[in-house]
């Protein structure tokens, strides 16, 4: 599906990028967390509506991404030397058995080939210590078809990563985020079906907290 954003942000949230009558802002919770997450964003989404990392930094209080890929000064590789960092990829060295949860995530967003070319011309990626996730579920929602099962959004990905990591109370409101995300994108397009799911859910989880 693809993502046709308008660039003077016509019509749109300039925060969510989601058309103004189904912005997501007033939904988005904010988590705290001790994982740090560094996202590394293909500078070809970043105008993308479907763009999930841009939900990500939203909600996560530690969370920063910056571009790659963009015109200008090659990519500064500084930013992943930082103690305690790991990489979330599926192909990334595994850590040592007594190794500390990681303090920092490094999350690559684009899609698989933008993600495999960053891995292959930034060394400093292959050379940190990897968290690897069980694929999704098969019957999740996409918005993007992914090219293998254990393919997911990067917003997904960092939940899924907040499971592991700090449990799956934590994970939750991400993972409802990104439900209420696809219903807002599949209505804009006028493509929502009756079965669609998670706004309830996160509505709730906004009370909760």
């Amino acid at each position: 599906m693809r993502s046709r954003t308008p660039e003077d942000l016509s019509g749109r949230c300039p925060r969510c990028y989601l058309p103004t009558r189904l912005c997501l802002c007033a939904h988005v919770p904010r988590l705290d967390t001790r994982t740090e997450f560094l996202v590394i964003r293909h500078n070809k989404e970043k105008e993308k509506s479907t763009n999930t990392a841009r939900m990500a930094a939203l909600a996560l209080a530690r969370c920063q991404v910056l571009t790659y890929g963009a015109p200008g000064p090659p990519f500064d590789a500084s930013a992943l030397e930082a103690p305690g960092t790991w990489l979330l990829f599926p192909d990334a060295s595994p850590p040592a058995p007594d190794a500390p949860p990681p303090k920092r995530l490094v999350v690559l967003d684009g899609n698989w080939g933008q993600a495999r070319r960053m891995m292959q011309r930034v060394p400093a990626l292959r050379r940190l210590p990897g968290l690897a996730l069980p694929p999704p579920p098969a019957e999740t929602r996409r918005l993007r078809r992914p090219p293998h099962p254990e393919g997911m959004s990067t917003l997904e990905a960092m939940a899924g990563a907040l499971a592991v990591l700090e449990g799956e109370e934590q994970a939750r409101p991400l993972y409802a985020l990104h439900e209420l995300m696809i219903d807002r994108v599949l209505e804009s397009r006028g493509r929502l079906g009756e079965d669609a799911r998670g706004s309830a859910d996160l509505l709730e989880l906004r009370d909760e907290r």
